[in-house]
């Protein structure tokens, strides 16, 4: 190991000359011949955002990185690497011979040194100071022994110690996460994170450290550092989870979301999808006094997010798979996450992330290329990274995980690329793949027989949106998306089973329960991905466990969710498709309708009477509202060979300009299928929703840029703010000392609103 690591070290020292030539070859043009920046940033001063480590930045030269203006120089052998240890030599200095034994080093600081008590090494060991995965790429031999005998001598750049004494008098030490001019952010050596104002602070000391002074060895000082140059360790053994105490979002309290308004833990807000907030404060009375209250900007991009808030931390992801916790109150960023992404299909998904799942101290995060990852809520840390599929075939996942239990639940997007759908669940602790139910109908399924020839193989049925769960009868309900080409049913005649429909699975299985299809043979591209809301009433007389769904082709239904059966179904906004629904609640379409070479006029368009913008059922008004559109289309169709990863349509829709996509925030009694009152919105949005109060105020985003709100009864209008760019988001609720807040994301940022 020792003559290794040596020759490794000297293999260094031959690289500087050479990795500086290659540098100013290639990168120059962009970072100045001296690196400190010219039209790229200055890459001198150790810190670099995507990966500091020589393996990380190296990986980055030679793919580049993608949402940047850093394109790929796929440059010969290890030039990468080569100039990677040339620029981390400009703040590390000329490195010396590591004269330690790795593994004797390895053995102190998880054993004896008690390094690990406060540090982590690729994921192993705890996360109150700063990881030190590439700590040997920034640090020379003698910066990290000076280090490790002197702390605090030659501290590691942005790493704060701090003392706070509150005006309550309570006293707290730890590091500083991040600070602004009014907020101080601190975690203490339990790993538990302190939120303070800065008009709450009576006294504070900044420290030179708070790392102890161990008597060690000269030699084992030289095997610390000789790990830390060279760090190997096993994988985390990840089936050991011990949740952080303080903060502990256990499943059993996602099940009864509803009983902490205060905080927002899923998706929909619960289990059930009703969107909708118990809190009280914002009444048809004072809600014209709201006022924005900060704004968090995620710096371009399509902003699709609904933000998860807990213990005053708000969870957001970005439209390329970043991520960030926010001081709920101010907006203040606590952490950041950024993942770089590889080139995956664009054509086949959209470049968006809506948000994530949370179970105990994890957050669950799904990704464009395809990958389910788990984050510590507290830090920001990977805990594990899992590929769900291939995003070189076309396969990537845009919508928040469900979670059911100690499974993740993910879908993906399917539907434009001559792909099939399929759903997952995997282990919270470990990321293992626990079962996979395809949406499209497999061999030996006798549904098989409602897709002509072989076109399931290309069949589409996305799982792209989030679904719900009933935990009284342990059931998942998801909706599947169009079947595949969307708007050419020419070689897949059928009913084309299971796309455009919703599932009711056994989590512990993945098994089909039944099934309920809202729009066979779909040429319209009318995706069933739409919210299924559950609730419990008495219908006709009877108390049922109920599914509420406002479908894409127009038509409302309500459902039996415990047997699927269909109990009744009404149109709720202009559809000229079918006559109405049988005592089946299948279609009775109207003849010439298809989509065809020369053009079918029909209600409504592509987007649909409603899409995945969120709906909300309100348990005081028993009223459904959704954000419904009024619209109309030419389709036309086409016939192509599918080709898997590649666009596969059928061609298209263009909208009836003379009508527009007129929104139409709606109220529907779920029981009866009744339009209770309507509001009017000059644009409707197939992805701003709405959110329902318990104080009787019913926000709703428009795609202009609005957020209203409007008089949970009557739909009369109270209040509006312009937020200066479109809408693609569902706003939420939650609360902090007392004061009820409303967040909405728009174009690039998500805005917080309170009275006050």
């Amino acid at each position: 190991m020792r003559i290794l690591v040596f020759l490794i070290s000297l293999s260094a020292f031959a690289q500087g000359p050479e990795g500086q030539r290659l540098f100013v070859a290639n990168c120059s043009t962009c970072h100045g011949a001296d690196a400190h920046g010219a039209r790229g940033p200055d890459l001198t001063s150790g810190t670099f955002r995507y990966g500091s480590s020589a393996a990380e930045i190296a990986k980055n030269i030679h793919d580049g990185i993608g949402g940047t203006g850093m394109p790929a120089f796929p440059l010969e052998g290890d030039q990468p690497r080569i100039i990677a240890d040339w620029l981390l030599s400009l703040t590390r200095g000329a490195d010396t011979r590591i004269e330690g034994d790795a593994a004797r080093g390895r053995t102190l600081f998880f054993g004896g040194a008690g390094c690990a008590g406060c540090h982590s090494v690729k994921r192993v060991g705890k996360g109150f100071a700063p990881d030190l995965s590439g700590i040997g790429d920034q640090r020379s031999v003698a910066d990290l022994a000076r280090q490790i005998t002197s702390p605090g001598e030659n501290s590691r750049s942005g790493v704060q110690a701090v003392e706070v004494t509150t005006l309550k008098g309570e006293k707290m030490r730890g590091l500083i996460v991040t600070e602004t001019s009014f907020s101080l952010f601190v975690r203490d050596k339990e790993e538990k994170l302190h939120l303070l104002s800065k008009s709450d602070i009576r006294e504070r000391k900044d420290l030179k450290t708070l790392m102890p002074k161990i008597e060690l060895a000269a030699g084992q000082v030289n095997d610390l550092v000789a790990f830390l140059k060279h760090p190997e360790v096993p994988e985390p053994d990840l089936s050991v989870w011990n949740p952080a105490p303080d903060f502990n979002i256990t499943f059993e309290r996602l099940r009864k979301a509803a009983e902490e308004p205060q905080n927002w833990l899923q998706y929909w807000g619960d289990s059930y999808g009703t969107h909708f907030s118990g809190l009280k404060s914002i009444t048809p009375a004072n809600a014209a006094r709201l006022t924005a209250q900060w704004t968090f900007q995620f710096g371009g991009g399509n902003v699709e997010v609904t933000p998860l808030v807990v213990n005053g931390m708000m969870f957001v992801t970005g439209p390329r798979d970043e991520a960030a916790a926010l001081d709920a109150r101010t907006g203040t960023p606590i952490w950041r996450y950024r993942r770089p992404l590889p080139e995956y299909h664009a054509n086949c998904t959209v470049s968006t992330n809506r948000g994530f799942a949370i179970l105990a101290d994890r957050l669950y995060m799904s990704t464009l290329d395809a990958h389910l990852v788990a984050l510590d809520a507290k830090s920001g840390r990977v805990v594990f990274d899992v590929a769900v599929d291939d995003y070189k075939k076309g396969f990537s996942i845009t919508h928040a995980p469900l979670v059911v239990g100690d499974k993740i639940i993910v879908g993906v997007t399917a539907g434009e690329c001559a792909l099939y759908g399929f759903l997952d669940a995997y282990d919270a602790k470990t990321g293992k793949r626990l079962w996979r139910t395809f949406s499209i109908a497999q061999p030996g399924d006798p549904a098989r027989a409602s897709w002509a020839g072989d076109s399931a193989e290309y069949g589409g049925g996305p799982t792209w949106m989030t679904g719900t769960y009933d935990p009284e009868t342990d059931t998942i309900f998801w909706g599947t998306g169009n079947p595949s080409p969307d708007y050419n049913g020419v070689g897949r005649e059928g009913d084309n089973l299971y796309t455009n429909s919703v599932l009711a699975l056994d989590p512990a299985t993945g098994r089909r329960k039944w099934y309920f299809q809202f729009t066979p043979h779909d040429t319209h591209d009318w995706d069933a991905s739409e919210t299924p809301v559950l609730v419990d009433a008495v219908f006709r007389g009877k108390p049922r466990k109920l599914l509420l769904h406002a479908d894409r082709n127009a038509f409302y239904y309500l459902l039996d969710r415990e047997t699927g059966e269909f109990l009744l179904g009404k149109a709720f906004t202009r559809q000229t498709w079918a006559k109405g629904l049988d005592e089946k609640g299948h279609p009775i379409v109207n003849p010439n309708t298809d989509p065809t070479p020369e053009g079918t006029y029909v209600c409504p368009d592509a987007g649909g009477g409603t899409n995945w913008a969120s709906p909300s059922y309100d348990p005081n008004t028993r009223l459904l509202y959704i954000a419904a559109r009024d619209s109309c289309a030419t389709f036309r169709t086409e016939t192509k060979k599918p080709v898997p990863g590649q666009p596969y349509t059928g061609t298209g829709d263009q909208a009836d300009a003379s009508i527009g996509g007129k929104g139409v925030i709606t109220a529907i009694d779920p029981f009866t299928g009744d339009v209770r009152w309507k509001y009017t919105l000059k644009e409707g949005s197939t992805s701003s929703g709405v959110l329902g109060t318990g104080g009787g105020v019913l926000f709703a985003a428009s795609q202009e840029g609005y957020l209203l709100a409007l008089d949970s009864r009557t739909g009369k209008l109270l209040w509006k703010y312009r937020t200066g760019s479109g809408m693609r988001a569902s706003p939420i609720s939650y609360s902090l000392d007392g004061r009820q807040y409303v967040a909405v994301a728009n174009d690039a940022a998500i805005t917080v609103f309170a009275l006050p």
